[in-house]
């Protein structure tokens, strides 16, 4: 089976890195920060989707704050995250499996890569699909398209495995499977909703769900 892994909110909790870089990018900008209760809820939309409404939509000042945000994200912000408790165990039990394992995640290539390469089971991932990073759009749909042409995989055999509805959009977007997880900043309403194929609490679930 081709295991397709989101990251930030499944495989690591990136949430301190991704709110200091925001935060930092609305300073440059001299724009008061969310709270942030809020600003859990930028983890795993493109970041101009999340900066337009704070801006007025200003089509320069949002790209001026992706560029601030990325200033502090490549020297700082990569760094700042932790592995989900239970996730390297599962990665291990997949693989011992035979699984095919990649991931699909909102965040450009070029950021994602360096998080995964330091990733005590990065090397597990064959591929890795991120938007272009001048795009306003999370594109999870038509990168699991493409996951799924460069694998040569049946949509029945795939699964697409993250915390947000945008994950689970694509799944359904390309008729693969979705399964939500718990463990990271959506909610079990979100994900329900999105039509997520099953839900897991835990790492040791979504084990249960992958491997039966």
């Amino acid at each position: 089976m081709l295991c397709l892994f989101d990251l930030d909110g499944t495989l690591i909790d990136s949430e301190h890195g991704i709110t200091a870089c925001v935060k930092h990018a609305l300073a440059r900008l001299d724009v008061p920060a969310p709270a942030h209760g809020e600003l859990r809820g930028w983890i795993g939309p493109p970041l101009r989707h999340s900066f337009a409404p704070l801006l007025d939509h200003d089509a320069a000042r949002i790209e001026a704050a992706v560029e601030f945000y990325h200033e502090r994200f490549n020297t700082h912000g990569w760094r700042e995250h932790e592995i989900y408790p239970g996730i390297e165990a599962l990665i291990e039990r997949l693989l011992a499996a035979g699984h095919q394992l990649a991931v699909v995640t909102s965040k450009p290539q070029r950021h994602a890569a360096p998080i995964i390469a330091h990733l005590p089971f990065g090397e597990a991932f064959l591929r890795l699909y991120g938007p272009h990073p001048d795009s306003p759009h999370s594109e999870k749909a038509s990168m699991i398209a493409e996951a799924l042409t460069d694998f040569d995989a049946d949509p029945a055999d795939a699964v697409m495995i993250g915390d947000r509805h945008f994950d689970i959009d694509g799944a359904v977007a390309n008729q693969v499977r979705g399964l939500g997880v718990l463990w990271g900043f959506g909610s079990r309403a979100e994900l329900e909703q999105a039509g997520a194929s099953a839900i897991a609490a835990t790492p040791d679930e979504l084990a249960r769900l992958l491997l039966g």
